[in-house]
C-alpha cells in the first residue's frame, strides 16, 4: 500500500510525503530523504509532541 501526501494545495510544486510499507520518502524530484518506518514514527512523535 502507498499513501502520497501532498505539502501544498496545488499539489504539484512542493514536496511530497510518500508512505509506504517498507519506508517514507519525503522530498522532491532529486532532493529525497528516505526514511525507515521507525525513523519515520520518531519523526512524528518529535513532531506532535512540539520538541520540534
Amino acid at each position: 500500500m502507498e499513501k502520497i501526501v501532498t505539502l501544498c494545495r496545488e499539489g504539484s510544486c512542493c514536496p511530497v510525503v510518500r508512505i509506504t510499507d517498507e519506508h517514507v520518502e519525503i522530498g522532491e524530484k532529486e532532493n529525497t530523504c528516505i526514511l525507515t518506518l521507525v525513523e519515520w514514527e520518531i519523526l512524528k512523535e518529535k513532531i506532535l509532541s512540539t520538541e520540534l
